[in-house]
This record gives structure tokens, sequence and C-alpha cells, in this order.
């Protein structure tokens, strides 16, 4: 695949940029920082080196004094560089550090707060359907999810299928993140079940048999390696009475279906909605993370079983989204997203489907999934993006 211009632009700053493998870190850092100082602590020779002596970090510094730009790619794996570069950053000579990392989990141990306010913080994300532009495929990307990795890979069903290999070997393994890898294995497949869905511990702990304790330490690891997220309800002036417990969502639509078991009573229909809301969701936490603006995502479910997928919210933003895995429209399919707005009548409401049609069905606005993923673009508005 030729290169993809991404949405995210490096700052003038020291940063971290985290993202899951496969997201194109590397690809990007080493395109925009080509005449940086660039280690790569995946090269065992090079992990080696600074493993045993961190401080090898300033003596090649120093011997370079042209050198303005330090690009460290998986910093997590030798955290105590981040001391050191603390201490750089204090010199005030005017070095950029750029860390990228696939796993927040051991710098937060080893004390990224030693940054806080000097190294910002940004995450990457998989392909927007915007940054493909005419490269979209629609159905592709509900059935292999965008992962930079697998949409550049000569056999991306094969790429999908050895990613949670990948990180169960490189990550979780090697790094002794958790002491029984079959055990994980057995949560993974049981927890894609909860794609998408209300997340129950106590649930997923009987599906794969593990204890309740250790399942959670689970969740934990994937949302670590940021393989996975979770969503709030949203509780804001609450008028009813609402659902505690938050909704799971893998990163990525096809990793998603790479993790999700199917077997006779699984109906192909009910996974495809389930990728789709995840879909969505993925496109609107990069739009989120790349826009720079102060909004956050949640979903509204009532204790009495009402729910709309999406709401965003914020100082310039408040919508709320449903996603319905259907090609027409009915009326009942708009009753979660007119019962929210009796509560909030300050939100816009969009329902997405999979439809060819745009629609306005009692104030509401219809739009085809594809065209509202295709015109997702940061920096722009809702309202911009989706035309109404």
């Amino acid at each position: 695949m030729e290169v993809v211009r991404r949405f995210f632009h490096p700052p003038q700053e020291s940063f971290f940029l985290f993202g899951p493998r496969g997201t194109g870190k590397s690809t990007l850092v080493k395109a925009q920082f080509e005449r940086s100082l660039y280690i790569d602590l995946l090269d065992p020779e090079v992990f080696r080196s600074f493993s045993a002596r961190p401080e090898r970090l300033r003596e090649r510094l120093l011997a370079e004094p042209g050198t303005t730009t330090v690009v460290i790619d998986e910093i997590q794996r030798i955290p105590e560089l981040l001391g050191l570069i603390h201490s750089l950053i204090e010199e005030k000579a005017g070095w950029q550090f750029v860390l990228t990392g696939s796993s927040a989990r051991k710098l937060r141990r080893a004390g990224v707060d030693l940054l806080a306010g000097r190294v910002l913080l940004y995450t990457l994300h998989p392909f927007m359907a915007s940054e493909l532009g005419d490269r979209f495929s629609f159905d592709h990307a509900l059935q292999r999810g965008l992962l930079p990795i697998v949409l550049d890979a000569p056999d991306p069903v094969r790429v999908l299928e050895t990613y949670a290999a990948l990180y169960l070997r490189e990550e979780v393994q090697m790094e002794g993140l958790v002491r029984n890898v079959g055990n994980f294995s057995r949560f993974l497949e049981a927890v894609s079940f909860s794609h998408a869905s209300l997340l129950n511990i106590s649930n997923v702990a009987r599906e794969c048999s593990v204890e309740r304790k250790v399942v959670e330490g689970y969740v934990q690891v994937l949302e670590d390696l940021l393989l996975s997220y979770r969503l709030n309800v949203f509780t804001k002036r609450a008028k009813r009475a609402l659902v505690v417990h938050p909704k799971f969502y893998l990163f990525d639509a096809g990793v998603y279906r790479s993790l999700r078991p199917r077997g006779p009573l699984d109906r192909p229909e009910e996974i495809d909605g389930l990728a789709l809301e995840g879909l969505v969701g993925q496109h609107l936490r990069a739009w989120i993370a790349y826009s720079g603006g102060d909004c956050s995502l949640f979903f509204w479910r009532t204790r009495s079983g009402s729910e709309v997928d999406f709401v965003v919210y914020g100082s310039e933003e408040f919508a709320a989204i449903e996603v319905k895995n259907a090609a027409h429209i009915r009326s009942r399919d708009l009753k979660p997203l007119k019962s929210f707005q009796q509560d909030y009548p300050q939100s816009k409401a969009y329902l997405l489907y999979r439809g060819k049609d745009r629609l306005m069905r009692n104030g509401i606005l219809c739009l085809p999934c594809s065209e509202f993923l295709s015109r997702l673009q940061p920096g722009q508005s809702l309202e911009t993006c989706t035309g109404g």
C-alpha cells in the first residue's frame, strides 16, 4: 500500500505516542523525523545495550551535537530510560524526545508522572476512513478492520489470525504480565462475546473458568496493551435510572472478528452488528483524539433497557449516535434517540444504518454508515461532517 497521510500531526515539544501494535507508529515517526537519532528497542542488540547501561543515551547525544530529535521506539521495554530523559529535558538543551509505546503498563509503574507537563501524550489509532479516501472499502473494514499492518499485508486474514498470538508471545508472555497464558487465551475468547456489550466480569469469569479477580486483572492487561477500552454510561443531570456497568470494546473490528469464535448457534448478522458498532466506536475515538478538544465518548442506557450506542459530549459537541445493522429504518429504531432528546433537548441525534439514502425521520438525521465514516474528519464538528 502506498503511504497514507495520517491525521496525527507531531508537536514541536517532546511527546509520547501510544498505540497498539500495527497502527503505524514506527512508520509515522520515521517519516516525520528522518534526521533524528532513532533507537529501536525491539532490536535485540539495541535492547541489550540500553538495558545494561541506560546512561548510554546521554553519551550518544553528547557524541552527536547536531542531533536535536531523539526517537525511542517501544519505550516501555526499558522504563528506566524515563528518569534519564527527564533529566535531559531539564537541562534545556533543546532536545526533542519522541517516545513511542504499545503498552502503558510498565511505564505507569515506573512513574511516567515524572514527565508530566514536560512530555505531551498522544495516541495513534487504526486508519480512519477519511485517511484512506478512495481506498476505503466499507465491507472490507467491517470484515478485516483498519489496522495498517493488516491492510498492507499480502494475506490480511492470516495477519489477523496471528495478531492475538503476537501479543501473547511478545507482550504477555515475554513481559510476564500474566502467570498462566492458557487461562489468558481462554479469557480472550470469552471476553470477545462482551464486545459492544455491557461488561459483566462475573459472567466472563464463569465462561473461562477463571477467578473473578484474575479476570479483572486480565481486562486491565488488555487496556494497558491498548487492545480494548471501556465506555462509561452518560450520567450528567440524569432524569432516569441508568445502568452502572460500562460497555466493553476491542479496539478494532478486525481484531474483534479474529478473537470471536463462530459456531452453528452464532448468527452472522449478530456478529456483523457488533463489528459495525465497534467500527463506528473506533472512528469516534480517533476523531476525538486527533481533534484535540475536550470531547469524551460515552453510551446511554436506562434500567428499562432503552439504549443509545454513543454519546459525544464536550464544550462544543453534544450528540447521540445510534448504529443499526439494517438496510431499512423502523419506527422503533428511533425510540432510544427520541428518549435521549427528551431528557437532553440540547443534543443532536444521528442514526447510522446500512442503507444508501440520507433521511430525516422525526427530526433525526439518518445516514448511511459508510458515508458517516468517510466524512468524519478531525477538527470538524459532527454537524459539519454529517452535513446536517
